[in-house]
């Protein structure tokens, strides 16, 4: 029997009065975080959610997020994070895939599928903390059922005892775009999760009082595993930024004597980059550890990280599928730079060909077996089967290993775009864009960015007589998709660059 929740239960039964989160002002220990989370199971249970049900949470960086996290956990339901950056037709997808029975919104979530007729806006509960039961047919009509959060907690006891979940339950579904243009739910266990905030916390160097800058939204793979459940394993204490600001996160590391900072690349640039307010080694003062995942780390950052602050940018790699750690420089072995590192403890990594044959040391796809492998795709076996062979799951990635058995990313999968550290998968855009009357055909490319490592650009063909601008169609995606994926540039085409079989080459549009 095994329950994630056994990071929070165990820090609040050994260390009660230690910080476990801060925001602003506001310092939680962890004996009240767990009592929230306690109230936040009792409540699940009183209105009927069983184990194996889904329960939603849409939360930005706030306390609320490990509170309700936790306390779905300890019901011995699943917890679907949704990102807080999606527009409505986004999540309503999320939330029916899913099969949700219940949704916890915070602020900071703009647009939730609420209200009249159906898919209203978040207006009228912007700044709120609400609870909704959900209804069991499909969201076509409105949400019968919210309350505020606090309301809805009120009178439920702070006692609650966890729900002994197998090893093998799913504990997590991560939703992550496909090239099928719509997103699939990874099932992640209890054994997945746990076992990569365990591995994670040996990997990083520790003091009795470490103290993790969470910038990273932990409703991401890479912020949830490597701080959140991490952070909470270790009984650090975590300081919540919901909005990543390169000035704000100098003055915190400096204020609240920050020692592990995990980040994209885009966040390392920012740091160096600042202009005014705390010098970068002063802030980085009791800085030890550094991490960077997410895209590939230009070495010019690394080099400049180090030298400006002394400390060394760590790198690795993983997906949402594999919960998410699978390879890092690890601090037992030399680091190398522009490397993904090796594989984690407990983790196998090869190079295959698209058949699964062994391509040796590569170029050849990575493939990953080990306790970090998702369960499969929510209701998805055909994709599952797809992608997963033996225990073997294969990423989509494109690598080289060198003799001692380092990884280095070659290309990302196929197609996929990694802007400012989010994927966004090109299909998905492109079939977005063409439910637009004025649109017949679109292919969408990452192009080369300073900042953004790449940025979003689509090449379109008109519908015959169609007058839309490249203003107007790029305001019409951004109100349709999330603002990491709509394109800032369109090009106009007559034709596009095809094969003899009708494929789009894309290649010949960068």
């Amino acid at each position: 029997m095994l329950n994630l929740s056994i990071v929070l239960d165990d820090a609040a039964r050994e260390a009660p009065d230690r910080e476990a989160v801060v925001f602003g002002d506001l310092r939680l220990s962890y004996d009240f975080v767990n009592t929230i989370a306690n109230q936040v199971a009792n409540l699940l249970r009183s209105r009927g959610v069983r184990p194996g049900d889904k329960v939603a949470l849409a939360c930005p960086n706030l306390p609320y997020f490990p509170m309700v996290y936790f306390g779905i956990l300890k019901a011995g339901a699943v917890v679907v994070p949704l990102n807080v950056l999606l527009k409505r037709r986004e999540i309503a997808y999320h939330l029916e895939d899913s099969e949700v029975k219940a949704l916890f919104c915070f602020e900071g979530t703009p647009e939730l599928p609420l209200g009249e007729a159906g898919w209203g806006g978040f207006e009228d509960t912007a700044g709120c903390e609400q609870f909704f039961l959900l209804p069991a047919t499909p969201l076509a009509t409105e949400v019968p059922y919210g309350e505020s959060f606090w309301a809805a907690i009120g009178g439920q006891p702070g006692e609650f005892e966890t729900v002994q979940t197998e090893a093998t339950d799913t504990a997590v579904i991560l939703y992550t775009s496909g090239t099928t243009g719509h997103p699939k739910g990874a099932e992640l266990t209890h054994q997945n999760m746990l076992m990569n905030a365990m591995v994670s916390d040996s990997m990083f160097e520790r003091s009795d009082n470490d103290v993790f800058l969470a910038t990273l939204p932990m409703f991401h793979a890479f912020g949830q595993s490597v701080v959140l459940n991490t952070g909470f394993y270790r009984r650090a204490t975590l300081v919540l930024v919901p909005r990543f600001e390169a000035g704000a996160a100098l003055d915190l590391m400096l204020k609240e004597k920050v020692t592990l900072f995990a980040g994209v690349p885009t966040m390392y640039w920012g740091l160096l980059t600042h202009q005014g307010g705390q010098d970068l080694k002063q802030a980085t003062a009791t800085l030890r550890t550094a991490s960077s995942g997410g895209s590939a780390l230009p070495l010019e950052v690394l080099n400049q990280f180090a030298d400006r602050s002394g400390v060394h940018i760590i790198e690795g790699y993983g997906l949402s599928e594999t919960s998410p750690v699978a390879s890092f420089n690890r601090p037992d072995r030399p680091t190398k730079p522009g490397s993904i590192g090796l594989p984690i403890w407990g983790v196998e990594m090869k190079l295959v060909e698209e058949d699964w044959k062994d391509a040796g040391d590569g170029p050849g796809e990575i493939a990953v077996r080990g306790h970090c492998v998702m369960k499969g795709y929510y209701k998805r076996p055909e994709a599952t089967a797809g992608v997963m062979r033996d225990g073997w799951f294969k990423t989509g990635d494109i690598a080289r290993r060198d003799e001692d058995g380092y990884y280095y990313i070659i290309d990302r999968s196929k197609d996929m775009i990694i802007r400012g550290g989010f994927n966004v998968y090109p299909r998905e855009i492109e079939e977005v864009l063409m439910t637009h009357p004025g649109v017949s055909l679109a292919a969408v490319v990452g192009v080369p960015h300073d900042s953004h490592g790449e940025e979003i650009k689509a090449y379109v063909i008109r519908v015959h007589g169609s007058t839309i601008t490249e203003d107007e169609l790029i305001a019409w995606a951004k109100e349709n998709v999330a603002g990491y994926k709509y394109p800032r540039t369109v090009e106009f085409r007559d034709e596009l660059p095809m094969t003899a079989t009708g494929k789009i080459l894309k290649r010949e549009l960068h």
